[in-house]
C-alpha cells in the first residue's frame, strides 16, 4: 500500500523540503520570462554581498543561491510556480520546516529575504 500523505510530509521535511498545498489544486507553469526573472534574481543572491540567514544560521551568497534553487527545483516539479512572486513567496520568503523568515543581512542593514528581493525584482523590471 502507498505511503501517507502525512508520512511523506515528514520525509520532505527531514530531506529539508517544505510541503505547500496549493487551494483548490491548481497547477501552475513557469513562464519564459517567469523563469527569466527567476534567474536574475537567484544571480542577485549569489552575487550580492548579503549573508543569508536560514533558522537561525548565517550561509554565504552562493549557498543561498544553492538552497534556494533547490526548493524552486521542487515547487517546478508540482507546478507551483507561474510568476517570480510566487517563487519569492514560497521558496525565497520563510522556512518550510519551521516557518522562521528567512533574513539578509548587508552591509547597508538587515532585513527580510522577501522584502529584499521583492525590491530587487522592481528594479530589474523598470530595467527592461
Amino acid at each position: 500500500m502507498g505511503m501517507s500523505i502525512a508520512k511523506l510530509a515528514r520525509r520532505l521535511m527531514a530531506a529539508g523540503l517544505g510541503v505547500v498545498v496549493m487551494a483548490g489544486g491548481a497547477q501552475a507553469q513557469t513562464t519564459p520570462q517567469a523563469a527569466q526573472e527567476i534567474k536574475g534574481l537567484l544571480d542577485f543572491v549569489e552575487h550580492s554581498e548579503c549573508r543569508f540567514v536560514r533558522n537561525g544560521t548565517e550561509y554565504p551568497a552562493p549557498q543561498a543561491r544553492e538552497h534556494l534553487e533547490k526548493k524552486l527545483n521542487y515547487l517546478e516539479d508540482k507546478n507551483m510556480v507561474s510568476s517570480a512572486e510566487d517563487f519569492i513567496e514560497l521558496a525565497a520568503t520563510k522556512s518550510s520546516m519551521s516557518g522562521k523568515a528567512y533574513e539578509v543581512r548587508c552591509p547597508t542593514g538587515a532585513q527580510p529575504a522577501g522584502v529584499w528581493l521583492k525590491t530587487e525584482l522592481q528594479r530589474q523590471r523598470q530595467l527592461h
